[in-house]
């Protein structure tokens, strides 16, 4: 990433968002019917590179379900509502009926004050499972305290998620601090990690044994993460210089390991721009949360946003944008991209005359004038 000085002998690094770039068209088209957007993680293939996000206001184990028949993986927030309470419907409709402010934030930190059960873990786990592949997430903290009955309840894929991800957590005392590389070792599960931001930091979890890495710091559309501790990083650049560091371990290891764009991808167009920028895949968050099935029945926050020191994410409302098989599928009946994003993506890919998702990794982009420089 290009560094410019921004006063004195302070220097800054220039990236890019993924609304500064753009694909570029190819001399060769593509019939869209004629594109694959299947890939592989690990032992699983995958026929969207979709990946619901891990928030309660996306992900019931209903709608895991619902995005594993449509295609794509459904992750599951094993510390969310439906982890503390037996049945999280009442909880859900009155979260539905908040209006966003202070008052939001505070009845969500009070809501999320009951604490985790590790046999609702269990017992989530196991309904996931039943319909599909299960998919789960813990942050780094808890990755130690409740990995164990999520594993027994037959826990298929592991996202460890959070603000930050380091290859190793350092908790407080009393709490076993996260150490990536010998979780990796002792389980048989793949494990996706993030959000990173830095070839560096990402580097180190590949190396930890990890199949993915989750790209994306303070991105989504109601983090505050930028507001509350100053730390983000445009997406765009952020990928590519992730994916760059994955093609050298790739080199160095033989390994292939997945990078997955998070936060902020909005549209058609954003999808298939973060995968040209490098991704292998993205997780959506707010597109999904405007699905009629969306457990959040229109409104949108994340688990950071009920933090009980410091909330990190706003609670707000999203337009209802009708069934999630049509934002994912179509048929569209809006001229923004919201809807059929996955239309969006293989016309994007045909316009580009690529076949696969690897052959777009490969697409030429264009910069948008005014911002290069």
């Amino acid at each position: 990433m290009r560094e410019i000085t921004i006063g004195g002998a302070k220097r800054a690094r220039v990236g890019y968002e993924l609304d500064d770039v753009s694909l570029v068209p190819s001399r060769r088209t593509r019939d869209e019917a004629l594109v694959d957007l299947g890939w592989s993680l690990d032992a699983y293939q995958v026929d969207l590179p979709v990946l619901a996000a891990p928030l309660d206001a996306v992900v019931s184990p209903t709608t895991a379900a619902l995005v594993g028949d449509l295609g794509g993986i459904g992750v599951l927030s094993l510390e969310g509502l439906w982890t503390r309470y037996d049945d999280p419907e009442e909880v859900l409709a009155e979260i539905a009926q908040l209006t966003p402010g202070p008052a939001a934030t505070a009845r969500l930190q009070e809501l999320y004050a009951q604490p985790v059960r590790e046999e609702l873990i269990g017992q989530r786990v196991e309904e996931l499972k039943a319909a599909g592949l299960a998919a789960g997430s813990l942050t780094p903290q808890k990755v130690e305290r409740y990995h164990h009955v999520a594993l027994e309840a037959g826990l298929d894929l592991l996202v460890v998620h959070g603000v930050t991800v380091t290859a190793q957590h350092v908790g407080i005392e009393g709490e076993e601090p996260l150490d990536l590389r010998s979780f990796t070792a002792r389980y048989d599960i793949p494990v996706i990690v993030g959000g990173v931001a830095s070839a560096r930091s990402a580097l180190h979890l590949m190396r930890t044994g990890a199949v993915g890495v989750l790209v994306g710091i303070g991105a989504s559309s109601v983090s505050t993460t930028r507001a509350a501790l100053g730390v983000h990083v445009p997406l765009a650049t952020a990928i590519a210089e992730i994916a760059a560091a994955r093609a050298r371990y790739h080199e160095e290891s033989g390994r292939y390991v997945h990078v997955i764009a998070a936060g902020g991808i909005l549209t058609g167009g954003h999808l298939a721009t973060a995968i040209a920028c490098g991704a292998d895949a993205v997780m959506l968050g707010r597109p999904l949360a405007a699905a009629d099935e969306a457990p959040g029945r229109g409104a949108y926050w994340g688990l950071a946003a009920a933090h009980h020191e410091l909330p990190r994410g706003r609670y707000d409302r999203v337009e209802p944008l009708g069934p999630l098989e049509v934002i994912l599928r179509g048929p569209a009946h809006r001229d923004d991209g919201s809807v059929n994003l996955i239309g969006g993506l293989r016309r994007a890919m045909g316009i580009s005359g690529c076949e696969t998702l690897a052959e777009l990794r490969g697409a030429a982009l264009a910069v948008r004038a005014g911002i290069d420089g």
